[in-house]
């Protein structure tokens, strides 16, 4: 399979060559030129399968001829190992025909450790095999840095540089990164926001000469197209669990980079029967703005209960506007220049397609308060402020009752105590075992300047 760019101006690249690469040359994103489909007979039949096993079934359509089976499965097995819950993504009820698919029994408690502790083995495979060694680089408002901190620290052939901004994780999604003090793990707090990072991430790959000689970088954030990859599987597996493909499921997505609900959309395409697929954003509104009133334009940015979220920048938007603009790369080049410029609005047709295929809400902290007080209240299950945007979000929109809808949860709720303490818990929510001591380990980071020298700089003068 070859992978293509949202720009159309790049190369066709092989599988390995696109985990390697991350960002096309002419800055976009890479995209499978053509998607697998599941017939329903075919999806039917899986419905017995491990999550290991489900996920071999989806993925190795993606890397064939590139990876041996036998290499896919070990590598699928290694990432998977370290969760705590053996369902890997159980389902909970919380309502009448409402579910939450808990995505957050990972080594780091959030649901990027799905992709990322298979990108973190993938990426060791490959490099071992090529005798190479590069340097991560990465963004995060808050949960990719620990799960791609997590899934890199053991490789010998990775130096990882995660950029977060200043003061504005959590405290728990802080110190799961900066209390890694391993050699080759590097932590940069960026006096920004997480757009600042992710924009200086963008620049860096778009020009990596300050890198030393033979070395290149490689992409963790969902630029990276593993990582939509390995996301697309827990679509499969709730739905199965639930009765699918008999039975058509919606989903709730919680999403500020637009990664999670767009393997939703390319699960759909695949064969799966989805009813509804519902953006949920917090104050941060550009998504539920974008398609309720045609206003994708840049705002300042709201610091939020719920920072994961709290993005302007939705990068993997890109690859469904490469969809809705029936894949020209030249008209998506001309929309990503209006949106750098500060807005862009999508064409009539684009707009009525995107329309059909997602609903989206809004919901602020105070939103965000009442739906974990009254969802505890009700059942006596404590959701972390993502979660209940998700939740919210699907109560407001969901368009049959009838059909089943899935929120997914992004994070364990001790991640963010501030919010839980607001809605009313008398206590922290407790951390998990392996990680009761968080709180008494020795952090590592380096405050930076939101400037690309200095930060270029420091990488350079830190790649072993």
């Amino acid at each position: 399979m070859k992978y293509i760019s949202t720009r159309g101006q790049a190369p066709a690249l092989s599988f390995e060559e696109v985990v390697l690469t991350g960002l096309a040359t002419d800055g976009g994103l890479y995209v499978p030129e053509t998607l697998p489909q599941f017939s329903g007979e075919e999806i039917a039949a899986w419905a017995g399968l491990s999550y290991r096993e489900l996920a071999f079934k989806v993925m190795s359509p993606f890397v064939a001829g590139e990876l041996a089976d036998d290499e896919l499965k070990t590598i699928i097995d290694s990432a998977y190992s370290t969760f705590r819950h053996r369902a890997i993504a159980p389902l909970v009820q919380t309502a009448h025909n409402e579910w939450v698919l808990e995505l957050f029994q990972g080594p780091t408690l959030a649901f990027k450790d799905f992709a990322l502790q298979f990108l973190g083995h993938l990426l060791d495979h490959i490099l071992k095999k090529r005798g190479q060694k590069v340097a991560v680089m990465g963004a995060t408002s808050g949960d990719t840095g620990s799960a791609a901190i997590e899934g890199c620290r053991r490789c010998d052939n990775i130096d990882i540089f995660i950029l977060h901004p200043h003061q504005r994780v959590s405290e728990v999604q802080r110190r799961q990164m900066t209390t890694v003090l391993a050699d080759n793990v590097h932590n940069i707090a960026l006096q920004g926001n997480f757009d600042d990072c992710q924009n200086l991430v963008k620049a860096s790959f778009g020009d990596q000469s300050f890198l030393p000689q033979g070395r290149q970088l490689v992409a963790v954030n969902s630029i990276n197209w593993a990582r939509i990859m390995a996301q697309i599987v827990y679509y499969f597996y709730a739905a199965l669990a639930l009765g699918g493909p008999q039975r058509a499921v919606s989903f709730s997505v919680p999403t500020g980079n637009f990664g999670d609900i767009f393997a939703g959309y390319l699960a759909k395409k695949m064969g799966l029967p989805i009813h509804q697929l519902i953006i949920a954003t917090n104050a941060n509104d550009i998504l539920h703005r974008c398609i309720s009133a045609n206003d994708h334009s840049k705002k300042t940015l709201i610091h939020s209960l719920s920072p994961s979220m709290d993005i302007m920048v939705s990068s993997n938007f890109e690859r469904l506007l490469f969809d809705l603009y029936q894949r020209d790369g030249g008209a998506i080049a001309r929309l990503m220049a209006d949106f750098k410029a500060g807005s862009m609005r999508l064409s009539e047709a684009a707009l009525a397609q995107a329309r059909q295929l997602f609903a989206s809400f809004r919901t602020d902290d105070k939103g965000t308060i009442e739906v974990i007080a009254e969802v505890f209240q009700s059942c006596g299950y404590l959701l972390d402020p993502h979660t209940a945007i998700g939740l919210e979000a699907a109560r407001r929109t969901r368009s049959d009752s009838a059909v089943p809808v899935i929120c997914l949860a992004t994070a364990h709720p001790a991640k963010f105590p501030e919010a839980a303490r607001q809605a009313g818990q008398a206590q922290d929510p407790a951390l998990p075992a392996h990680m009761a001591d968080l709180f008494q380990r020795r952090e590592r980071y380096r405050v930076l300047p939101n400037s690309a020298t200095e930060v270029q700089r420091y990488i350079a003068a830190h790649v072993c």
